[in-house]
């Protein structure tokens, strides 16, 4: 990676919902607003998100992403990062596996958000092996961060409900883990015991560790929280924050959205209000120690 006086480049691949802030409404904020240069390749153009709307207008990008790319590799461009969300389908999985060929350095971080599923369930739209390919995928990441309906998928397992033994949850995390990634964060957890909470459990392969991160559990479906989690995790560790430090921002960050939108009794349909808090997670971001 670059040194600290020479800003951070990082490439998200995430589609665009116009109304209903996730994916890259989330992530590029999120990110510019940690001093991270942010270049996009959108994937998909929707009206809005999927989730509680009808009638909802869609575009596949998917014929756009490679020009975008020879047109790159013509400007010798360098990425920090590269950054994947919700990508629609396995021909998307397999360009973005030669976008990635294409494009990673030595030092370039690979960090898949393996978005396909929630609530026990396989979004609708993606074929039944669709999980087998996004967990072929992950063989390129660097960090994966699935939640634990995704985490199933592509462990082709039946999807069990928690609360969670943390032997259990050690167990997914390492199956996880061989995979490809060399980091697992996989959110969504509460183990028995402790059900009035919720958060993560991160799996390092180097060190053999794991590590836990929990918050009050807040009654509801939040849309594009997964992303506020993801962006603000990856802002933090391109800012040098320890692991654990990075993942109780993101925690804690993603939690103040929630509680300030539930306070304002908005529309969940349209996603919580992480606007409000973004000056000072800039300011924490990149505060030097």
């Amino acid at each position: 990676m670059q040194s600290d006086k020479q800003q951070r480049r990082v490439l998200a691949v995430h589609d665009i919902s116009c109304v209903g802030r996730c994916s890259l409404t989330v992530a590029l904020p999120i990110l510019s607003v940690a001093g991270i240069e942010t270049a996009i390749i959108p994937t998909s153009i929707l009206s809005t998100h999927t989730g509680g709307f009808e009638g909802f207008t869609f575009r596949d990008l998917t014929n756009d992403i490679l020009p975008i790319v020879d047109h790159w590799q013509t400007l010798s461009l360098k990425f920090d990062s590269i950054y994947t969300g919700y990508l629609g389908s396995i021909k998307q999985l397999d360009i973005i596996t030669t976008l990635f060929n294409r494009l990673k350095q030595r030092d370039t971080l690979i960090f898949v958000d393996p978005v396909m599923g929630d609530h026990g369930k396989l979004y609708t739209n993606f074929a039944a092996d669709f999980p087998h390919k996004m967990a072929c995928f992950c063989q390129s990441a660097d960090i994966i961060k699935p939640n634990m309906t995704e985490a199933f998928l592509m462990l082709d397992e039946p999807y069990q409900e928690g609360p969670y033994t943390k032997a259990y949850i050690e167990s997914l995390v390492k199956r996880l883990a061989k995979l490809g990634p060399k980091l697992v964060v996989l959110t969504g957890v509460y183990l028995i015991g402790n059900e009035q909470q919720i958060g993560v459990a991160a799996y390092e392969q180097r060190s053999d560790n794991i590590i836990y991160r929990f918050a009050d559990r807040i009654a509801g479906v939040y849309h594009g929280t997964g992303d506020i989690f993801a962006s603000t995790l990856l802002a933090a560790l391109l800012n040098h924050k320890p692991l654990v430090e990075a993942i109780t921002i993101a925690i804690a960050f993603t939690v103040s959205s929630i509680k300030r939108t539930k306070a304002a009794a908005s529309d969940v349909r349209y996603g919580v209000n992480f606007e409000a808090g973004l000056s000072d997670l800039g300011l924490l971001l990149q505060e030097k120690k």
